[in-house]
């Protein structure tokens, strides 16, 4: 699979939210948009809600991806899927019966991911009954909740663990995303253990050439 770089708008100027986003879509930008969503509960920290996310749609054409770092995403999966996201990404305990979840999230037409946190093993949920409904694997690198964090070494073996997994059972199709501290230093790493969607925060909005720091990236699986 291609290398696929997801600037994360939680690092960002939201005083400017439409024009950073404009920004990391010009050609040769951006593959993808991640867009983190915390309610202060599941995540200590609050950041946006499906109104914003209707509001960048009108101006963006770029594939949104809406993270759910909420505590009951059931209670709100209609408003983001109309605001325009194009994969939901759900952390599994968040969902008590994960299942139906992810089955709303693709009947809705979009695709659905899966969030697995730090402390968590890959088998927090069984893949093989749930294949089908699955379109992507987050590993966070990080623990949810803010920009700027260090990235989590054993994240990598992580990873690595997930592909051969996902291989085993015939899941190929799933793609394997990381979340959390990436930059040219890390990312390397990532990627050999077999991760192909690169959430890139600070690394992208915190650099004087976004564009640039994109393709660095990307230019990384070369």
């Amino acid at each position: 699979m291609p290398i696929l770089i997801a600037p994360s708008i939680l690092s960002a100027d939201f005083a400017r939210l439409a024009d950073s986003v404009a920004l990391v879509e010009q050609i040769g930008g951006a593959d993808l948009l991640h867009i983190d969503v915390m309610d202060g509960h599941y995540v200590p920290n609050l950041t946006i809600g499906p109104a914003i996310i209707k509001a960048l749609r009108k101006s963006s054409k770029l594939f949104f991806e809406t993270h759910l770092m909420i505590a009951n995403p059931d209670l709100l999966l209609e408003d983001f899927i109309e605001a325009g996201s194009s994969r939901i990404v759900v952390h599994p305990q968040t969902c008590p019966h994960l299942h139906k979840t992810l089955s709303k999230i693709k009947s809705s037409g979009i695709q659905a991911g899966l969030a697995i946190n730090p402390s968590e093993d890959i088998d927090i949920c069984s893949f093989e009954y749930l294949g089908e409904l699955i379109d992507s694997i987050t590993i966070m690198s990080v623990n949810p909740g803010f920009p700027a964090q260090k990235f989590i070494n054993s994240s990598i073996n992580k990873i690595s663990n997930l592909k051969q997994k996902l291989a085993q059972i015939g899941l190929n199709h799933i793609q394997i995303e990381v979340d959390g501290g990436l930059n040219l230093q890390t990312a390397p790493s990532v990627i050999m253990a077999g991760a192909n969607i690169l959430v890139a925060g600070n690394a992208v909005y915190n650099e004087p050439n976004p564009l640039k720091a994109i393709q660095e990236l990307k230019n990384l699986s070369k």
